[in-house]
């Protein structure tokens, strides 16, 4: 069962042609909201194009974020993620607060020649893969995975009994594991590799071992750094917030 199933659903007439955001530092994953404030007069027309057709921004992360701004086009990893409008907010002097959802994981064949100021790309899907002889363990390594997580979250109130929430609920393997990944602070690279993983077994198998090899300390981050402002560009490679903050354009 996926929860998830009437938001992350792509149109029937999608044709693999989407608008690239390329952002430094944010890799967008399926399951996961993300709020982004627009404000850029390229992406302001971006969105409004999406708004008026698909719903749908496709999140691409620079390989190197010192280079933006620096080049036409910097290059950006060869996986990203379609995400889909789930609300929008228009503000005063031609801003925007939207809210995504992460669609589908997607691998950039080639980017498209344009007369529009934003990036586009032809993309083929990436399908989640599950393993059948793997179904009768995959309630363990689910458990396994959120124990794994249990033990680096802040103890705050309602952590523990949300866990186990999870562990009880229906959502499966495959949600979980993305929700996951998004939320923790890990290195781009680390967050890319999971991106592009379509086995869902070795997905989970993967961050559980980045989380347990101890390089996350989740305790130390406090509430006044989990506030930032909207500015360009906010969130860098080595940003280890927790949860993610707002990205700006």
């Amino acid at each position: 069962m996926n929860p998830f199933s009437d938001v992350t659903q792509l149109p029937d007439e999608f044709d693999g042609q989407v608008r690239l955001f390329p952002l430094p530092g944010l890799v967008m994953f399926p399951h996961a909201m993300q709020p982004l404030h627009i404000f850029e007069p390229r992406y302001v027309e971006m969105l409004r194009e999406s708004l008026a057709t698909d719903q749908l921004i496709t999140m691409a992360t620079y390989l190197d974020a010192a280079s933006v701004g620096e080049a036409e086009s910097p290059p950006v990893a060869g996986t990203v993620c379609i995400g889909k409008i789930v609300s929008h907010a228009e503000l005063a002097g031609d801003r925007h607060n939207i809210l995504i959802v992460g669609v589908r994981r997607a691998k950039i064949r080639r980017e498209l020649e344009t007369t529009r100021p934003f990036r586009s790309a032809q993309v083929d899907l990436i399908d989640d893969f599950y393993v059948p002889a793997a179904t009768g363990q995959r309630n363990e390594l689910k458990r396994r995975l959120l124990t794994s997580f249990g033990k680096i979250i802040p103890p705050k109130a309602g952590s523990q009994q949300s866990l186990h929430e999870l562990m009880a609920g229906q959502m499966g393997v495959g949600p979980i594991t993305d929700i996951i990944a998004y939320t923790l602070p890990f290195e781009p690279e680390d967050k890319l590799k999971l991106l592009e993983m379509s086995d869902v077994d070795a997905r989970a198998e993967h961050l559980i071992w980045l989380i347990d090899r101890g390089e996350i300390n989740l305790q130390s981050v406090s509430s006044s750094e989990k506030d930032v402002d909207l500015q360009e560009h906010s969130q860098r490679p080595s940003d280890n917030r927790f949860p993610p903050p707002f990205s700006a354009n």
